[in-house]
């Protein structure tokens, strides 16, 4: 299983270190990162292979919302499916 996260934010130093340690704790694989700045607003997008999480899905994504909460960032995780049905057209 496949996920999205997406981080929005103001830019400091450390965010993609951040969220990529609680993914390496919870064994979740980055696949596919790209990120950007737009004046002082951090962006960015993952992809993350979940299939060998060793956390559910929930509890992978309370952990990276509460990261958001305490560092003022939004951070969203989405199963690739939800997201590829938004997204369609």
């Amino acid at each position: 299983m496949r996920a999205v996260i997406t981080v929005v934010g103001k830019d400091m130093v450390g965010i993609l270190a951040k969220v990529s340690t609680i993914c390496a704790k919870d064994n979740v694989n980055i696949i596919e990162v790209t990120q950007s700045i737009l004046q002082d607003m951090f962006c960015m997008i993952m992809m993350a292979d979940t299939s060998e999480c060793k956390i559910d899905f929930t509890e992978f994504n309370d952990k990276l919302e509460a990261l958001g909460k305490d560092n003022n960032l939004v951070i969203h995780v989405m199963h690739e499916d939800i997201f590829n049905s938004m997204h369609r057209i």
